[in-house]
């Protein structure tokens, strides 16, 4: 075990300072008998120098628009942000300190977004803050070049995150940092907590990967700060980063885990455990803090912390005059930035949505899709979207849209490479930071790659659009490592995520409808790549429907149905088909569009029982894994689904030989009114 390091800060009050922030963390997590104390231990002087002397950040008004980002990417550490979050003034008290980890109080394990102000993303889940970082340069990068104008830039910040270790072995760090390196995001700052230690031990063990090489590798300016005590270092460091306007930057700082415990400093048992009391007692006699009182905060200490809201005041109000000055000269673009940044639609948006007729409504969903974007895109011009590598397969580019690129950063169709993974955690960071609303395309089948970032943005609540197309066995010929299978059910048990798979043309475009009105949660759009047939709404029920989830398309004249029949995507066809059939056999059957489950189920019961009439016998088919349709049709009713790989052939061939067909769901009707 080495020795504490020697502590090099400028004056006595810094140390004062920053020995509040390990204190108060080592206190935290003992009280809590849970947590990770030495992170935050060891990264306290860099949360001071940023904090202090460099972020442009308003305690007293954690979301005004063009406030400094700050990401903790390793949320293991969350103390190290509760605790300077609590020192600056944002609102947090003590006592919320003494009740981390507890059962609904605002210092969760993690951060998490939402719940304690200042906090800007949840991260938890390593890598994802590395992402978001990304996402929320990429969006100041983008409104920069949107609305600024003859040197007043209303749109000037900085986005900070800190990464550890963990973050950098998680793929979805390679993805976005290359992505970020590739685009020039020269206001994005990282600090890379160069620790040496893991959970399992020293890092040596699985990781001597070279940082530095790695991130000059993408494109970013990297510089080195030898020990984080040195606070002329990093303000040196971060001064030089802020210089650079044309590539991104990375801090590489060497710390020391458990920062002054005489016997865990640099020791696994500092990462995921407390000290313990005994410990805790040696570490502060080691800082020279002057009380042994748990959660001691020095007066001299804090006062000086509080000197952040002084300057965040000041910062903000500067920013509120340069706003009115722009008001002024920029009326409408003022307006609009106003707007977009509330998170409002442009009135009159609606009126650009399509209606699909016979004449041009027989074509695939994705085909669709690529309409209504198309048509959607000059009405609300902070869509801000792209794909991994699929643009043509997912129509995801309007003719419009020129390409987002460091020479044209106010352009609209991001190419995000393929880094599915890191598409959706930077998708995350464009919708956290506002003014935009991000759309991101790819086959359904690699939403397999984005699940983490995808769950995320649903704890979140944000406004984030997945176009997933090539939604079923229905692509045919690629097989069963292209076709989905359960991911239609994975993604419909997400909390607070909205799947929606549209039967035709026009509940694709009353899709995009929903999607951009839905402010309080991500929304997937499952889209087929084989042509759909037309329905006629005449005929057939309105495709508005498709906002309640699901809807009566068509009922057997003669009385009550004896029998419903349900589906959503393609297979609604078969359905339409299948009833027809079996009213010209005399039995009664009810046709179902349900393109959402999750927005059915949030019906009232009264609704809910309408379009499914309590007792009556129910038959689902859909091409993919059954388990999502076991709450809808019960026990007695018949699900036909697919429990197993797809294959390779013509769409036709594939459902038939699987037995997706109108005379096979005819024959489960059939016999259901039999029993």
């Amino acid at each position: 075990m080495s020795e504490p390091a020697t502590s090099t800060v400028a004056s006595s009050l810094d140390e004062l300072c920053i020995n509040t922030i390990r204190t108060l963390s080592m206190d935290a997590v003992q009280k809590a008998d849970s947590g990770h104390p030495g992170t935050p231990m060891a990264l306290a002087p860099l949360a001071y120098v940023l904090f202090m002397r460099h972020m442009r950040h308003n305690p007293a008004d954690p979301t005004w628009p063009n406030r400094d980002r700050f990401v903790l990417s390793c949320g293991h550490a969350s103390m190290l942000l509760y605790s300077t979050l609590y020192l600056t003034g944002y609102g947090l008290e003590l006592a919320d300190l003494k009740q981390f980890r507890q059962w609904q109080s605002r210092t969760p394990g993690h951060p998490e977004y939402g719940h304690t102000p200042g906090v800007e993303t949840t991260t938890g889940p390593l890598g994802q803050g590395i992402a978001n970082a990304v996402g929320f340069a990429m969006a100041e990068a983008h409104l920069a070049a949107v609305f600024n104008r003859d040197g007043n830039k209303i749109v000037d910040h900085y986005t900070y995150f800190i990464c550890s270790d963990g973050d950098l072995m998680e793929g979805i760090s390679h993805e976005a940092s290359s992505f970020a390196g590739h685009y020039k995001f020269g206001k994005l700052i990282g600090f890379y907590d160069d620790n040496h230690i893991t959970i399992d031990g020293p890092t040596e063990l699985t990781y001597t990967d070279d940082a530095g090489e790695r991130f000059e590798a993408y494109g970013w300016h990297v510089q080195h700060v030898a020990d984080i005590n040195d606070l002329d270092a990093l303000d040196a460091a971060i001064e030089a980063a802020k210089a650079e306007t044309g590539r991104p930057s990375m801090i590489i700082c060497r710390t020391h885990i458990g920062y002054g415990s005489p016997n865990k400093q640099d020791t696994s048992k500092a990462h995921g455990e407390a000290l313990g009391e005994d410990e805790i007692k040696l570490t502060k006699r080691n800082l020279g803090w002057p009380s042994e009182e748990p959660f001691y905060v020095p007066e001299e200490a804090l006062a000086h912390w509080r000197k952040a809201g002084e300057r965040g005041a000041a910062f903000q109000e500067e920013w509120r005059r340069q706003l009115i000055a722009y008001s002024k000269a920029q009326p409408d673009l003022a307006k609009e930035f106003g707007r977009r940044i509330h998170g409002d639609l442009p009135a009159g948006w609606e009126s650009a949505i399509p209606t699909f007729t016979k004449d041009n409504g027989n074509i695939a969903s994705r085909a669709a899709s690529g309409a209504v974007l198309g048509a959607l895109v000059d009405k609300v011009p902070e869509l801000l979207g792209g794909s991994a590598d699929l643009t043509p397969s997912n129509n995801t580019q309007p003719k419009s849209f020129k390409n987002f690129s460091p020479e044209d950063l106010a352009a609209r169709y991001v190419h995000y490479g393929i880094r599915e993974h890191g598409m959706a955690g930077i998708m995350n960071g464009l919708a956290l930071h506002g003014g935009v609303i991000p759309y991101g395309g790819t086959f359904l089948i690699f939403s397999d790659y984005m699940r983490p970032s995808q769950r995320l943005a649903a704890l979140m609540h944000q406004r984030v659009i997945y176009v997933f197309t090539h939604d079923s066995i229905g692509l045919g010929e690629d097989g069963p490592t292209h076709q989905p299978i359960e991911q239609l059910t994975a993604l419909r048990a997400i909390p607070g995520f909205t799947m929606i798979r549209p039967a035709d043309a026009n509940e694709t475009a009353e899709a995009w409808r929903f999607a951009l009105k839905h402010k309080n949660g991500p929304v997937a759009l499952a889209l087929t790549r084989q042509k759909l047939g037309w329905i006629d709404r005449e005929k057939y029920g309105a495709a508005s429907g498709l906002a309640k989830g699901a809807y009566v398309l068509a009922d057997a004249p003669g009385g009550a149905p004896e029998v419903v029949l349900m589906s959503s995507g393609s297979e609604v066809a078969l359905v339409l088909a299948a009833q027809t059939k079996l009213a010209e056999g005399g039995v009664r059957a009810r046709a179902i569009s349900m393109p959402s489950h999750e927005l059915f189920a949030a019906q009232p019961l009264e609704y809910q029982q309408q379009v499914l009439p309590p007792g009556t016998k129910r038959v689902a088919i859909e091409a993919a894994h059954p388990m999502s349709w076991y709450r809808w049709v019960g026990g007695d009713g018949v699900i036909m689904g697919i429990d197993h790989f797809g294959a390779s052939a013509p769409y036709a061939d594939i459902y038939k030989g699987l037995g997706l067909t109108v005379d096979k769901l005819v024959e489960a009707a059939r016999g259901l009114v039999a029993r």
